[in-house]
């Protein structure tokens, strides 16, 4: 008997509200995959006989995957190449090497001091990942390594700053505030950078902002090398990222924010042919508790700057409240100030809690506190607007510091640091929102177009938030002010934000759902997009040694997830060798024209 003929799709997907990414009107649609991209888009049902995969997405959106075009998965994507706490949410391609720090030239302990005490990752872990995986010797061979991953979903990386500098310098003349770079050392800068760029990273990630700090014993507790870079070192890495038309990603100093104008400079075109234009991607749109007009600062001169200069710069956006969690001072805010960063400088349990007690290192926070509590920062520094919820002492789950205080007699500082001496400092668990609070707001960052959304952070700071879903989120909050009958974007605009604005402007081939794209999409059922994406889950982490780390659990809202043509979750669950023996990602380069 004659074999039956094969199906002529992979995938048929019925009847969803189908949204291409371009920001086009949605229409109901059949879409057929075959060979890992979208062969068809059918008005009219779809002969769906014989196809391994069929999916009844009637009453859902069916999305481009969504781009998350900020993380610090370098060092977990080695040991969970999967990345299942973003792929569940819809999630298909992300950025590696964010914010200076990148695995690309630095050696194993290098990499580890540079990245582990900044993204909150277990030093050791960090270590492991990068003596057990595959051995690189450059950008060519990292790029290779990564690509032979059983990924998960797309990655796409820059070269960081730091990681550059370290690999030229030394890790501690580049952390040396009277260190410069010679000219030979600048010279091979800018060669090890356009390497990287020819082997297809995307640009250069850089760090202004002197809050983060070293770990490790060799230099513990300096600022991380990129922040030590004057402007000559990077102007002339800037002109390696204009020949190639690739992106810088930096963060300006926020006690000097005249600095900011330098990379509007760095990126315009006012003097220069306009098709040169640097893409700048800076930190962070936000609307901070501690500056409430900042985020109306941060706008207009995004607005000014890109018009006097001919400027791309784009501020990135958590479009979601920022709320933190912490294990007693274990948070980066506290290295806002020199007595935060001392406590943090000890490793050991029983030393910290000695300092904490300490009558003169209390003279000298309560002093240094009073001097930042009323500048621009990430942390608002008001202790009523903390609240327990961990405590060995049961009495005090609930109730902030502020209010403690008030029962005790004593100042809220004092209260603070009470709790955590009288309790073991990382025994006290506390929560705040440091921003992103009001609603209106956000709403009008959602509309600013030199705004980015973005910022996720996802494979950091494991014990002190979760923003995996932030796309479900925004999807969520744009939904909801259209059934208000008071819309802010339409579905299709915040589809685009998510997706096909970012790929566009990273000029990587994703974010599109169109005949002939990359089949990489998920599919939202809108009914899920409800308080579960706000709540609050942990989940034990076997790669990183059973650390429990804050995650998002809202499987309700995504009734697939594909990547490249395969469902890799499906009905809450990830299917069979996911993250393990199937790859669906891969490594992705710009296109040669991008910029």
């Amino acid at each position: 008997m004659p074999s039956e003929a094969p199906s002529e799709f992979d995938i048929v997907i019925r009847r969803g509200l189908w949204f291409d990414g371009t920001g086009g009107v949605p229409r109901i649609a059949d879409l057929g995959v075959r060979d890992g991209r979208v062969a068809t888009a059918s008005d009219t049902p779809l002969d769906a006989a014989d196809c391994p995969e069929v999916i009844d997405a009637a009453g859902s959106w069916v999305l481009p995957g969504f781009i998350d075009i900020h993380t610090h998965y370098d060092a977990e994507v080695l040991l969970n190449p999967g990345l299942d706490e973003s792929v569940r949410h819809g999630v298909t391609t992300v950025v590696l090497g964010c914010c200076s720090m990148s695995t690309v030239y630095s050696g194993p302990e290098d990499a580890a001091d540079l990245f582990s005490r900044v993204e909150a990752v277990p030093r050791q872990h960090v270590l492991r990942a990068l003596h057990e995986a595959p051995a690189w010797d450059g950008p060519e061979s990292y790029v290779k390594v990564i690509d032979a991953l059983p990924l998960g979903p797309n990655v796409a990386s820059f070269l960081g700053h730091s990681d550059l500098r370290a690999a030229v310098m030394g890790l501690g003349r580049a952390t040396d505030t009277w260190t410069f770079p010679t000219r030979a050392e600048l010279d091979r800068m800018a060669e090890l950078l356009d390497r990287a760029l020819a082997a297809g990273m995307l640009g250069l990630s850089g760090m202004d902002s002197p809050i983060d700090k070293l770990d490790g014993d060799r230099f513990r507790s300096r600022a991380l090398p990129s922040t030590y870079a004057r402007w000559h070192e990077r102007w002339r890495l800037v002109s390696v990222l204009r020949k190639r038309h690739r992106v810088l990603q930096s963060a300006p100093n926020i006690k000097n924010p005249l600095t900011a104008v330098m990379f509007f400079m760095a990126s315009g075109t006012r003097f220069r042919r306009r098709s040169d234009a640097v893409p700048v991607t800076l930190l962070v749109a936000a609307d901070s508790k501690s500056a409430p007009g900042a985020h109306l600062v941060i706008r207009y001169a995004a607005a000014l700057g890109n018009a006097v200069f001919r400027s791309r710069v784009r501020f990135q956006h958590l479009p979601v409240p920022f709320t933190l969690y912490s294990d007693g001072i274990d948070l980066p805010v506290f290295e806002e100030f020199g007595a935060g960063t001392a406590a943090l400088h000890l490793r050991d349990q029983l030393e910290r809690n000695r300092l904490l007690a300490d009558v003169a290192y209390r003279r000298r926070f309560r002093r240094e506190f009073a001097v930042k509590r009323h500048m621009p920062g990430l942390w608002h520094k008001d202790f009523y607007d903390a609240r327990i919820v961990e405590c060995p002492d049961a009495s005090m789950i609930g109730k902030s510091f502020g209010q403690i205080a008030e029962e005790r007699g004593i100042e809220p500082l004092d209260a603070f640091l009470d709790v955590l001496v009288e309790n073991g400092e990382r025994s006290v668990r506390w929560t705040t929102t440091v921003g992103n609070h009001r609603p209106a707001v956000l709403d009008r960052i959602a509309r600013d177009p030199n705004v980015h959304m973005g910022f996720s952070d996802a494979g950091a700071h494991l014990r002190n938030m979760a923003f995996y879903n932030f796309g479900l989120r925004f999807l969520k909050r744009m939904l909801d002010a259209q059934n208000a009958g008071a819309p802010v974007l339409s579905l299709t605009e915040a589809v685009h934000r998510l997706t096909g604005e970012l790929g566009s402007w990273l000029g990587l081939d994703v974010g599109y759902l169109r005949v002939g794209d990359r089949a990489d999409l998920v599919i939202v059922d809108p009914a899920g997009l409800d308080d579960s994406v706000d709540a609050y889950h942990e989940s034990t982490v076997d790669f990183f040694g059973g650390l429990s780390r804050m995650v998002n659990r809202n499987d309700g809202a995504v009734v697939a997830t594909a990547i490249a043509g395969r469902i890799v979750f499906r009905g809450g669950r990830f299917v069979d060798g996911y993250g393990d023996s199937m790859q669906t990602g891969r490594y992705l380069t710009p296109r040669p024209s991008a910029g």
